[in-house]
């Protein structure tokens, strides 16, 4: 192999670090969930729903559980992150921002190298994914 063979086969930095972030984060929101559900399951935390309304209101609709056990739709959830069974969304959370997480990494890595195309590619998937998360345009976030 020459030179020019090597140079091409070497994964950009960006690549590297969007692996390692999302490598962490997913370990680390997945450990996060354990760790979070057992203090909800064993009573450490208390929480919103109890698990006798859990169970009478399991197989209702979501209109019907949601007014039934007062619980929120939407971003209310984070209100209620001091209760053990809204803890564990932190976990999901995390999971959820990763992809736009590694997505700056990539816009900023694109940028330094003046690679236009892929930053505004790069530029485009962070807002797409944000404004569906944001629940704007009626999905997502709700």
């Amino acid at each position: 192999m020459t030179t020019q063979d090597d140079a091409r086969l070497q994964t950009p930095a960006e690549q590297i670090v969007y692996a390692n972030i999302l490598t962490v984060g997913v370990w680390g929101s997945l450990a996060m969930m354990v760790v979070f559900y057992c203090l909800y399951v064993f009573g450490v935390i208390q929480p919103h729903v109890s698990f006798e309304l859990l169970t009478a209101n399991w197989g209702q609709g979501v209109q019907t559980y949601l007014h039934n056990t007062n619980t929120p739709s939407g971003w209310g959830w984070l209100y209620l992150l001091n209760k053990g069974d809204f803890l564990n969304y932190v976990g999901f959370g995390i999971l959820a921002l990763l992809t736009n997480l590694c997505f700056i990494v990539l816009l900023i890595g694109f940028i330094k190298k003046k690679d236009w195309i892929y930053a505004a590619i790069s530029l485009t998937e962070i807002v797409v994914l944000t404004l569906a998360a944001s629940g704007i345009f009626g999905s997502g976030g709700h």
